[in-house]
C-alpha cells in the first residue's frame, strides 16, 4: 500500500503518544508550505509546564529544520519558571517573556525571521491536541491560535475517567 492509499487516521499519533514519548522528544507540527500565509506555521505540544526540560528539546527539532534559532519568545504565566537565556546545542538561545496570554510561542531566527507556533497545553488530551494542531498547521488557517484551542477543546484540561 503506497503512502497516498494510507488513511490519514493511521498517520494520527496515537493517544498515547504524550505519556510514552521519551524525554527531550518534541511534539511538534510545522506547516509544510513555503508560502508561510497562514497565521501560525505550527504548533507544540510540550509534555511539562518545565520549559528547562521541554525547550530544548523544541529548538533542536526547530534547528533541524529552519537553522539556528536566537530567540524563543513566551508567555511567562504558562510556564513554572523562565530563564532569560538556555545553551542549546553549544548556543546561547535568548528567551524573552511576556504576560500576553496568546497561546503562542514566537521562534527568531537570524535578525528578524519571526516564526509562530501555537502552544497547545501539556494537559491537552490526545484528541483535542492532535486536532489543535492539525487545523494549525493548515496553509489557509485564518484562525488564532486561542480560537483554535476553543474550537477543538484544547483549553480545557481531559476529563478524568
Amino acid at each position: 500500500m503506497a503512502d497516498s492509499d494510507t488513511p490519514d487516521l493511521l498517520r494520527l499519533l496515537p493517544d498515547a503518544v504524550h505519556r510514552s514519548v521519551k524525554p527531550g522528544t518534541a511534539l511538534l507540527r510545522l506547516e509544510t508550505t513555503h508560502s508561510r500565509e497562514g497565521i501560525l506555521d505550527g504548533a507544540w505540544w510540550p509534555r511539562s509546564r518545565d520549559i528547562g526540560a521541554e525547550l530544548p528539546s523544541l529548538i533542536t527539532a526547530l534547528t533541524e529544520h529552519l537553522g539556528p534559532v536566537t530567540r524563543v519568545g513566551l508567555d511567562g504565566s504558562a510556564w513554572d519558571e523562565l530563564p532569560t537565556r538556555v545553551m542549546v546545542d553549544g548556543r546561547v538561545v535568548h528567551i524573552d517573556s511576556f504576560p500576553v496570554g496568546d497561546d503562542t510561542v514566537l521562534i527568531t531566527r537570524g535578525d528578524r525571521d519571526h516564526f509562530s507556533l501555537m502552544l497547545v497545553t501539556p494537559d491537552t488530551s490526545p484528541d483535542a491536541a492532535r486536532a489543535a494542531m492539525a487545523r494549525a498547521v493548515r496553509a489557509d488557517n485564518v484562525t488564532e491560535a486561542r480560537q483554535i484551542l476553543i474550537d477543538t477543546g484544547s483549553d480545557t484540561p481531559p476529563t478524568s475517567a
